[in-house]
């Protein structure tokens, strides 16, 4: 027991176990919305539990083993009226229903640390979040550190960590915004019933972007018709300039946080597209969706990524955008709305990842500021601070157990922009259809539209430092920025105070979201011999120290 407030169970007998899970222990997850539903409390297992238990120290490997396990548990679970889940494994539920005999109606989820990773292939892929969470500095799977770290995410989400990152993600969502709200009907019975503003489940794809996978995609590109590609740029480079090309360093920036810096008020299609010909653009507030344009004769800044294309290139010809992509064409770069003939666009438009975005952003940044990286931090001294952050203490439990969520709730909201497209590509077509895509998390168009907002808030920043500094990547990759500097640090890429103030909108460093921090700083010469090869020289970033030296582990290119 690690927790004062929980009593111990009354003897080491298997059965004293189950009865102590049942007497209704003050262990639950409060709800985070009035609507939403409290979720159940989870008891980790250590090894030196299971000895006393008399349960085995590794997951049972055989037919028969595990058949005499199922039996031993279920048994005594049955003598204090307690059920468990079908399949026992690293990580079950163990339950009361209501009315049942000895005692309250109770649910609980037991998590044995030593087993996870173990088991079936789908028990080690449901535990594989938990694992993480567990893992001690020394390696070891740990019940305390597993249970310590629990309770840290919970704190800061609001819910208990779910299979994966992804899925992870839209629990979230539906606890902050809860999709459904109970209700009483005439005969005061109470049910459930859809809360005004949820997303709406069933297919509700599109053409243009209805997913790689999806039959509609197959169709549209076996008529050679054009698809939704809002996408993070990839593998955008140029050739360097004369004086670029004479700078000693290419200084890699990536972007933190890139979708939480835009998911915060960008508004989103909540409910399905519906097709329009000829729409009407209106300036001020654009419903979210997709638009037939044509920026091919648009002229953008020669130095830069084309700000509505992935690949940065100009586009060919006349495709589809989602809406953050063309209100940046009309309102930087002069494109005329009118000459939009079609459109996909939703019969709803809400910022409806607000509540989804204050926790993720507060807890990623609560685990950083852990971490020494904070907020308002002079840039030398986020530089310092960031070089720094991995180093700690073994034996400094707050740090260790910070470095490991602040990496899972990246996970999370990367993961989470993810799932709103998912292949699922372990189940046949049919059963996909069926079980994704009918679901409600399943909205290609909403991904669309995050990656669309999040690339051009990057675009934004480029440009404006472009325009106070005349600098300007040659190269980018997803969230990687690669300048050519004098020194290997970006200092010299930060635009100057204005009149005491600083200006905003520009290239800052920092761990917030939509901030930057330093990757790698590369020797020119190894950059100039990979584009001369007509590689990306993105690939050297994780070759090269920030301070230009090579990995000690690795060949200099």
């Amino acid at each position: 027991m690690d927790i004062a407030q929980v009593p111990p169970p009354a003897g080491t007998k298997l059965t004293d176990w189950f009865a102590w899970l049942g007497t209704g222990l003050p262990l639950r997850i409060d709800r985070v919305h009035d609507a939403g539903r409290t979720g159940d409390g989870i008891v980790c297992l250590s090894a030196t539990a299971l000895k006393a238990l008399g349960l085995p120290a590794a997951f049972p490997s055989t037919e028969k083993t595990l058949a005499a396990f199922t039996k031993k548990m279920n048994t005594a679970a049955a003598s204090v009226g307690m059920e468990l889940s079908q399949e026992l494994g690293p990580v079950f539920h163990a339950f009361r229903r209501a009315g049942a005999g000895g005692g309250p109606k109770s649910s609980l989820r037991v998590v044995i640390a030593p087993w996870l990773g173990q088991g079936s292939d789908k028990q080690q892929v449901t535990g594989a979040m938990l694992a993480e969470l567990a893992a001690a500095p020394t390696g070891e799977l740990d019940a305390r550190t597993l249970a310590r770290r629990i309770r840290k995410y919970v704190a800061d989400l609001g819910i208990a960590p779910g299979v994966t990152p992804a899925t992870t993600s839209k629990l979230l969502l539906d606890a902050v915004r809860p999709r459904t709200e109970p209700f009483q009907n005439e005969g005061g019975e109470w049910g459930s019933r859809p809360r005004e503003g949820a997303l709406p489940g069933g297919d509700t794809v599109v053409p243009p972007a209805a997913g790689a996978r999806h039959p509609l995609t197959r169709e549209l590109q076996e008529r050679g018709d054009v698809l939704c590609e809002e996408e993070d740029y990839k593998y955008w480079s140029r050739p360097l300039t004369e004086a670029e090309a004479a700078m000693p360093y290419a200084v890699a920036c990536d972007v933190c946080a890139s979708y939480l810096s835009v998911t915060m008020s960008l508004r989103l299609p909540a409910g399905p597209l519906e097709y329009h010909s000829k729409p009407v653009w209106d300036t001020k507030a654009p419903p979210a969706g997709l638009w037939w344009c044509d920026f091919t004769d648009i002229e953008v800044d020669p130095l830069l990524p084309h700000p509505a294309t992935f690949h940065g290139q100009p586009p060919a010809s006349a495709g589809w955008y989602a809406t953050p992509t063309v209100a940046y064409m009309v309102t930087e770069y002069g494109f005329d709305p009118t000459a939009i003939t079609e459109a996909y666009l939703s019969t709803m438009t809400v910022p409806f990842l607000k509540e989804w975005t204050i926790r993720l952003r507060e807890a990623y940044k609560g685990a950083y500021g852990l971490l020494g990286l904070k907020d308002g931090q002079e840039p030398e001294e986020f530089l310092a601070a960031y070089a720094a952050h991995k180093n700690i203490d073994s034996e400094d439990t707050d740090r260790t157990d910070a470095l490991v969520l602040a990496g899972l709730y990246k996970a999370i909201y990367k993961g989470g922009v993810g799932k709103w497209t998912d292949g699922a590509a372990y189940l046949d077509e049919e059963t996909w259809l069926r079980d994704v895509v009918a679901n409600w998390s399943y909205r290609p168009e909403v991904r669309y539209t995050i990656i669309s907002a999040a690339r051009i808030a990057n675009h934004r920043r480029m440009r404006k430092t472009y325009t106070k500094t005349g600098r300007a990547p040659f190269a980018i990759n997803v969230d990687s920025y690669l300048y050519a500097t004098e020194q290997p640090s970006p200092l010299e890429l930060l635009t100057p105070p204005e009149k005491g103030k600083p200006v905003l909108g520009v290239l800052r460093l920092g761990i917030g979201p939509g901030q930057f921090k330093h990757e790698a700083s590369i020797p020119m010469a190894a950059v100039l011999e990979l584009l001369n090869d007509n590689e990306h020289p993105s690939r050297l970033t994780h070759d090269y120290t920030t301070g230009g030296t090579p990995y000690p582990q690795k060949d200099q290119p």
